[in-house]
């Protein structure tokens, strides 16, 4: 018999004949209790201390969800409801705060800012304490510290994620982001170049150690003395042979830059060395990224740097306003990789439990 359908007042619609005589709506299946959402895939560690502690599968999961994010964050309005983030910071931030702050506040959560500028994170008391107490009261810890082994030491006495927020060492989480930024405007890392022209500081230990898990070319080009740390250049090489990266110490900026699809610097002089600032001037400044430094890159290629930038100093106000330049697109997709690392970490307590089952092995090793 050919039927039509027609909508009931309920909204449910249901089926008439031709002859006018519908049948009834079928009736709603009883089911069992709604199941628990599945649990996101998360990282393979339980802080974000060092990049070289992440998995290539680690690292195109967060490019997954911060792309996730950054295109739907009303999605995730709700995601860390209740959780709370402590902010240590030692060194004056304008993104790295920001970020972490409206990334928590974006996501119904909340960060408490600690200023720590003086005294440092264990002068007043112990990073020990500072660890058991803030575990205590909130979800997860992001430290900002001159020194790297602070905030190892917090990662290593508190039972809930510690995220590298920068140290003298390794910027994790701007490197992120950059990487993050190339894959936007590139769609792959496949056959493409990086190269870093400046200081060896954390910046450029942090984009070599990302770059060599990628499987990223990359060339550095700093002056005589001021290498990136042969420790962090060895680490990145054994990773470059499993990934098949290229990586290459130099101290002419052309030859860096040559065949580069991206020319990243930073400041002369990091925070805590502006008492060398006027000597470190006289130095790098044949390291200075002009448009003709560019023009020896491939066409189009891009300009990188993690801001704040001394115009004038290690690039030209010409490079850094170019159209070739996404120093605004890296500091703007710090929000994005930030909330997707918050997310990761401390959205249903797995990484806490974790390290507290960490913590308890530990405790009855020692007491045997």
């Amino acid at each position: 018999m050919n039927t039509v359908a027609t909508p009931a007042p309920s909204g449910v619609p249901v089926r008439e004949s031709v002859r006018g005589t519908a049948r009834a709506p079928a009736r709603t299946q009883v089911r069992g209790p709604a199941r628990e959402p599945a649990q996101r895939e998360t990282l393979s560690v339980h802080d974000l201390v060092a990049e070289r502690d992440l998995t290539l599968a680690d690292l195109n999961l967060v490019f997954r969800l911060a792309a996730e994010v950054k295109a739907s964050p009303r999605s995730f309005a709700r995601a860390l409801e209740g959780k709370q983030l402590a902010l240590i910071f030692e060194k004056p931030s304008l993104r790295t705060r920001v970020s972490f702050e409206v990334g928590m506040t974006g996501m119904g959560g909340f960060a408490v800012y600690l200023d720590h500028a003086k005294p440092r994170l264990g002068e007043r008391e112990s990073i020990k304490d500072v660890a058991r107490n803030l575990e205590r009261w909130v979800d997860g810890i992001a430290a900002r510290t001159f020194s790297h082994s602070s905030v190892a030491e917090l990662a290593g006495h508190a039972s809930i994620p510690v995220i590298n927020a920068l140290t003298d060492l390794l910027h994790p989480c701007q490197a992120l982001s950059d990487f993050f930024t190339l894959r936007e405007k590139l769609g792959t890392f496949d056959g493409l170049k990086l190269a870093y022209v400046g200081d060896g500081n954390n910046m450029c230990h942090s984009l070599l150690t990302v770059a060599a898990k990628l499987g990223m070319a990359m060339s550095i080009a700093t002056p005589p003395g001021f290498e990136p740390k042969a420790d962090i250049v060895q680490d990145a090489k054994a990773f470059a042979r499993e990934s098949g990266a290229a990586i290459g110490i130099l101290h002419d900026p052309v030859e860096a830059v040559r065949g580069a699809h991206a020319v990243y610097t930073d400041v002369w002089a990091s925070m805590g060395q502006e008492h060398a600032a006027h000597l470190r001037a006289q130095i790098f400044s044949p390291y200075r990224v002009t448009l003709d430094l560019m023009a020896a890159a491939e066409p189009g290629a891009f300009f990188m740097h993690c801001l704040p930038a001394h115009r004038g100093q290690e690039a030209t106000d010409e490079v850094i306003d170019s159209p070739q330049s996404i120093v605004y697109d890296q500091a703007e997709n710090r929000l994005h990789v930030e909330k997707a690392l918050l997310l990761l970490l401390l959205e249903d307590g797995r990484h806490r439990e974790g390290k507290l089952e960490r913590r308890k092995q530990k405790e009855a090793v020692l007491a045997c």
